[in-house]
C-alpha cells in the first residue's frame, strides 16, 4: 500500500488561492501576505503598523481539491513582550467545504522580542516549520486554511497528495472592514473566531480584514486603499486608537473622519456603508490618552493597560470615547442626508455594560474570545439583518 508522502504535489503560492490579503511580496523563503500594499507602507515609517499589517488577520488559502493530506511550510514570526508570559504559537484553522476540521501551529520560526519599557525591539532569526492535515474526507471540496490572524506568516510552500485548482466565484458579497485591534483579533481564539470572522460567516459574505492593531488612525493612505480595493460592503469602526495614541483633538478629527469617508466615496460612492464606533472600554469612556502599560500588573505576570489622561482636558478638545461617539453620530447624520447608503453602529451594541460586567476586558482594553464571539454574532444579527445595513436586496 503506498502512502501519501509517495505522491506529494508542490503547489505555488499564487494570489488565486489567496484570499483577504491585498499583496504578496516575493522573500527569499517564499511569499509573504500583506493588508496593505507596497505604495501604502512607503507612506508610513511606524513599526508598529509594519508589523500589524503583515499579521494575516482574515487571510486565507482556498482551493478545490480531492487531496485527502495537505502540508503548508511556513516561517513564522512570534512575539515575546519582555517580562511578560509567553505567547500561545499562533493557530491555523483547516475548513472543509466551510466546516471546522482541525486546527494546528507551527513552531520554531523567527522570534520578535518586544521591550514595552522603551520600545526597543529585537529580531532573532529561526527556522521554517511544517503544518499537516490529514485524513480529509475523499472527493472533490474547498479547503481553506486560515493563517494566524496575530502572527506574521511567511507561506514558503504547499503540498497536496492530489492536484489542486482555484475555487470558482460563488457569488458571494466582499466585505471591506477596517479597525483597531479588536477588529483584528487581539485576544480572539483563532482566526475564524475574531469577530469580523465570525460575522462574515454568519453574513455569508467573503471578507477582507483591514483591521489594524494599533494602527485605525484614519490614515489616508488606508483610506485610499480601501477606495480601491473592490468591495461590495464597508465598515470602518473608528475612535480607540485615537484616544490610546493622544493623536489628535476634536478639531483635527472631525475633518479627518469626512476625509477618510469622502476618500471611500471616491472608488464606492454607492455601496453600503457602515461607521461603527467603540464599543465599551470603561478606562477610556471619559477619560483621554494616551494609553500606558501597566508595569505593575506585569511583575504579577499580567498584561494590563491604564489611561493617563484627566477628564477635565476634554473641554480643550481631548478625546474621550464617549466624544468621539457622540461626533461620529453627528457626522453620520450630517452626511446621510445625501449619502443614503451612510449607516452608524454604535459599538456599544456590540459590546456594552452588561457584558463589562459579564465578560470583563481581561487587559481592560481587548475583549477575550468569548466577547469576540458575541460582538461577531451581534454584528452578524444587526448588519445582516433584512432591515440591516448590509441586507441582501438581490433576491
Amino acid at each position: 500500500m503506498h502512502t501519501t508522502e509517495d505522491h506529494w504535489i508542490t503547489t505555488p503560492i499564487t494570489a488565486d488561492i489567496l484570499r483577504g490579503a491585498l499583496e504578496l511580496e516575493r522573500t527569499a523563503h517564499g511569499v509573504l501576505p500583506h493588508r496593505l500594499p507596497a505604495w501604502a507602507r512607503a507612506q508610513c515609517a511606524d513599526p508598529q503598523l509594519a508589523m500589524v499589517e503583515a499579521q494575516p488577520s482574515g487571510v486565507r488559502l482556498v482551493f478545490r481539491t480531492r487531496a485527502t493530506a495537505v502540508e503548508l511550510d511556513t516561517l513564522p514570526t512570534k512575539r515575546v513582550y519582555s517580562g511578560a508570559p509567553p505567547r500561545p504559537d499562533g493557530v491555523y484553522e483547516l475548513l472543509v467545504d466551510g466546516r471546522p476540521a482541525g486546527q494546528a501551529s507551527v513552531t520554531g520560526g523567527n522570534t520578535l522580542t518586544i521591550d514595552m519599557a522603551t520600545g526597543a525591539t529585537e529580531n532573532r532569526p529561526g527556522p521554517a516549520g511544517t503544518l499537516r492535515f490529514t485524513d480529509l474526507p475523499g472527493g472533490a471540496k474547498d479547503v481553506e486554511i486560515w493563517l494566524p490572524h496575530n502572527e506574521i506568516t511567511e507561506l514558503v510552500a504547499l503540498r497536496t497528495d492530489a492536484p489542486i485548482e482555484p475555487v470558482p466565484d460563488r457569488g458571494r458579497k466582499v466585505w471591506l472592514h477596517h479597525g483597531s485591534s479588536i477588529s483584528h483579533g487581539s485576544d480572539a481564539a483563532s482566526p475564524t473566531t475574531t469577530w469580523p470572522a465570525l460575522a462574515a460567516s454568519l453574513g455569508g459574505v467573503e471578507l477582507i480584514n483591514l483591521g489594524m492593531g494599533g494602527s485605525a488612525l484614519l490614515d489616508p493612505f488606508t483610506a485610499r486603499t480601501m477606495r480601491d480595493t473592490p468591495a461590495d460592503l464597508i465598515s470602518v469602526k473608528i475612535g480607540i486608537n485615537l484616544v490610546n495614541a493622544d493623536l489628535m483633538r476634536l478639531r483635527a478629527f472631525t475633518p479627518a473622519v469626512h476625509g477618510f469617508l469622502d476618500t471611500i466615496r471616491e472608488g464606492h460612492p454607492t455601496a453600503p456603508l457602515l461607521v461603527v464606533s467603540p464599543i465599551l472600554c470603561p478606562i477610556q469612556e471619559d477619560t483621554p490618552g494616551p494609553l500606558a502599560f501597566d508595569f505593575s500588573a506585569l511583575a504579577a505576570g499580567k498584561m494590563r493597560f491604564r489611561a493617563t489622561g484627566d477628564p477635565a482636558e476634554r473641554a480643550a478638545g481631548k478625546l474621550a470615547l464617549g466624544v468621539i461617539r457622540d461626533e461620529l453620530s453627528r457626522i453620520v447624520r450630517q452626511r446621510a442626508a445625501d449619502d443614503p447608503h451612510l449607516h452608524y453602529l454604535d459599538g456599544r451594541e456590540l459590546y456594552g455594560e452588561a457584558d463589562v460586567a459579564e465578560l470583563p476586558l481581561p487587559d481592560e482594553l481587548h475583549p477575550d474570545a468569548a466577547a469576540h464571539r458575541r460582538m461577531g454574532e451581534r454584528f452578524a444579527a444587526l448588519a445582516f439583518a433584512a432591515d440591516g445595513p448590509f441586507a441582501d436586496h438581490s433576491a
